[in-house]
């Protein structure tokens, strides 16, 4: 009788996913890691590769340099499975590109700023990797360990890349210490 309740406690331990005896679940283990929601997201700005559209500035914190008076341009430019990258344009200023990439650790995004020439400039590919709050609509990057050296001022920064659900809409919000400061908005509806 013994030998069967401690089959039946086992049995019971093991159906219902107990950790294993390294204290793991061994179901999991064997799973592939997969950033459903990051991908989701990805394949939404994908859906408009080959496609530009104007924006404008939506939100500056009081005091800081304003880019109102800026013509501000995205161009969903490479469009692969695992990337995604979109030069932002400001007037004549070609020199920033957004980058969106599937890597093993999630969705990265990285500011790629070049001059004319190509060269990278001192201050380039800062960002970060995607945290578990997004969805297929939204995600946000909290600043990676590289972003904090090159921009070294005391702020911990935060970038939310949001699409509407009906895509009509890409914002980009950049945070310091949780704080919006700066927001601009793209009307997807109507390409140029």
């Amino acid at each position: 009788m013994r030998i069967i309740i401690i089959i039946l406690i086992a049995a019971i331990a093991t159906s219902c996913g107990l950790p294993n005896k390294n204290g793991k679940d061994s179901a999991k283990e064997k799973e592939p890691i997969v950033f459903v929601n990051q991908q989701a997201f990805i394949n939404n700005l994908a859906s408009f590769c080959g496609k530009s559209f104007c924006g404008k500035e939506a939100y500056i914190e009081e005091g800081r340099e304003s880019w109102a008076h800026k013509k501000f341009v995205m161009h969903v430019t490479l469009c692969e499975d695992d990337r995604v990258h979109i030069p932002f344009h400001l007037d004549e200023d070609k020199s920033r590109t957004w980058r969106f990439i599937m890597e093993d650790e999630g969705l990265r995004f990285q500011h790629d700023h070049r001059h004319p020439d190509g060269t990278p400039e001192d201050q380039n590919l800062y960002g970060g990797f995607a945290d578990s709050t997004g969805n297929d609509y939204w995600q946000n990057f909290p600043s990676d360990e590289h972003t904090r050296k090159i921009l070294d001022d005391g702020h911990f920064r935060q970038w939310r890349i949001i699409l509407t659900e009906d895509l009509s809409l890409l914002s980009y919000q950049l945070y310091y210490d949780e704080k919006l400061i700066f927001q601009a908005d793209f009307d997807l509806t109507q390409p140029i």
